[in-house]
């Protein structure tokens, strides 16, 4: 099975990325379409063409737009493009490759939803990706596509970079939120949801980079013709992150409900004489499959619920026969213990917890007990906290040690991987 193109399709051309590539293969020919209809119907269209948001909670994106008040209160719209998930980089590929696609859509969206200003808010580390989209931004105000009257519509709009600090928790839209108005960046709690009383108070709208540079392709094809792809709650063509034990890790972009299988032949299949042990498929956050269960998986967000785990943000992270879990879930309790905000107590004490408990283990110190007391610690985390960070933190605590429960053992036991035959000081030495 093959990719489809449909975000992607001329992202090989390297004169997609400036202004007049990108309109000599069908650039802002969608954003001036969209000027001449009435927002209303922008808004209804992106609702029946079941888009749903792509940076991980695959909420339905017109009813998203469809909580903002009506009311004549300014609105923001704001992109979220800090990409914090380990495991994902297809955002930073299409800032690379096709930034005017992303500001087009931005352009609709925002006509949509009478916004007069938005941000870009993008990853501090993403350099490169930072370049292209201020050069693209200044392009499209060179052209008239940006600032005053666009298009002879009358519609003004501004669009601005926002650079982040290197926070994972900033990905988060209210955390996202607090940054951008100078605060720490530390979710807010909901309610008020960002439509009704986002940044500085007023309605906004956070949309991830895949999510909003789709609206241009709902406006070219119609709900109609962008729901051929896809299945039936689960719509359109998605880019997959594709990393780990694989020949060709990449982005792949396939229609929603793609076998995993087949993403991971995509992806240049396994390396010789490996097996495939365990799949990730969307993002760090997500419950790890295992290799029966990432057999039968479609790429959608009803099947991989119906498997306890999540299409998030559509990183799939493949883990072969070589790999020991115990090390891995040492690498992951790390990272959320090192990114948790601190704000609520849960996650604060239990992300520190759970790297503890992990890299005690690891280090030969561990015992039997600990196991249960991982899973005692990861339960009592789960939806009691302000944002999702430590659920995130919990959900793969939970999956690898029920999956791979005896490797974790024999860890504790013999106090080196089952695996790789070695302690964690010669693993990383």
């Amino acid at each position: 099975m093959s990719e489809v193109k449909y975000l992607t399709e001329f992202y090989h051309l390297n004169e997609f990325q400036g202004l007049e590539g990108y309109k000599k293969n069908g650039g802002y020919v969608e954003a001036a379409k969209a000027l001449k209809m009435k927002p209303e119907e922008i808004i209804d269209e992106v609702k029946k063409s079941g888009l749903r948001g792509r940076g991980g909670a695959g909420f339905s994106t017109g009813m998203k737009w469809g909580f903002l008040p009506k009311n004549n209160e300014p609105r923001y719209l704001l992109c979220n493009a800090d990409e914090g998930e380990p495991g994902t980089f297809k955002d930073r590929l299409m800032m690379e490759r096709a930034p005017h696609q992303l500001i087009e859509g931005m352009i609709i969206s925002a006509f949509a939803i009478n916004s007069k200003k938005s941000y870009i808010y993008i990853r501090g580390e993403y350099d490169y990706p930072i370049a292209c989209v201020r050069k693209a931004i200044e392009e499209a105000y060179a052209a008239g596509y940006l600032g005053k009257n666009i298009f002879g519509s009358g519609f003004d709009h501004d669009m601005d970079v926002y650079v982040g600090a290197g926070a994972y928790i900033c990905g988060e839209e209210t955390g996202m939120i607090s940054s951008l108005e100078g605060l720490k960046g530390q979710p807010k709690l909901k309610p008020p949801f960002p439509a009704v009383q986002g940044y500085l108070r007023k309605p906004t709208i956070v949309n991830n980079v895949e999510t909003l540079a789709a609206v241009k392709y709902i406006i070219r094809d119609g709900a109609q013709g962008y729901k051929k792809y896809g299945t039936e709650k689960s719509t359109g063509t998605k880019l997959f992150s594709v990393s780990g034990n694989v020949m060709k890790p990449g982005n792949f972009e396939v229609p929603l409900g793609y076998p995993l299988k087949d993403l991971i032949e995509l992806a240049g299949g396994m390396k010789p004489g490996r097996k495939l042990k365990a799949v990730i498929p969307g993002g760090s956050s997500a419950p790890v499959l295992n290799a029966e269960e990432a057999m039968k998986a479609t790429m959608d967000y009803e099947n991989l619920a119906s498997l306890g785990t999540m299409l998030g943000s559509g990183a799939v992270i493949v883990i072969d026969d070589s790999q020991c879990m115990v090390d891995m879930l040492g690498t992951l309790t790390h990272f959320y213990h090192h990114e948790s905000c601190g704000q609520c107590t849960p996650c604060r004490e239990g992300t520190g917890w759970l790297d503890k408990i992990v890299h005690s283990i690891l280090e030969g110190r561990g015992r039997l007990q600990d196991i249960d007391l991982l899973i005692k610690v990861a339960d009592n985390m789960k939806g009691r906290t302000i944002c999702a960070l430590s659920d995130a933190a919990a959900l793969p605590v939970l999956s690898f040690v029920s999956k791979f429960r005896e490797e974790f053992e024999f860890f504790v036991r013999e106090g080196r991987s089952q695996v790789k035959g070695t302690n964690y000081a010669q693993m990383h030495h």
